[in-house]
């Protein structure tokens, strides 16, 4: 699993059948002190997140794991939403 953070929602009101009712958050990859990477992605949300939450979610085989994303075509998937963390840096 990756570090997150929730940036904005992706609309698409055209898409394959099996993605009809799941929710499309856009993800900045963050590094374990907070600061955003220049990378991000867009994935299913299995847990509710919201814009400005820090997430852990996974990506490629994993990302179709979840009872949300089970055998559908997703290659990223949120989760679980962050409350806090510790690090020993």
């Amino acid at each position: 699993m990756t570090l997150g953070k929730v940036i904005g929602t992706v609309w698409a009101t055209r898409k394959d059948e099996q993605l009809v009712g799941l929710t499309l958050q856009i993800v900045r990859e963050l590094n374990l002190d907070g600061t955003m990477k220049d990378r991000y992605l867009v994935a299913v949300d299995s847990v509710g997140a919201g814009v400005g939450e820090t997430v852990l979610f996974a990506q490629g085989s994993s990302a179709r794991q979840t009872e949300v994303t089970k055998n559908k075509p997703v290659d990223a998937v949120i989760t679980a939403i962050v409350d806090k963390m510790d690090t020993a840096e």
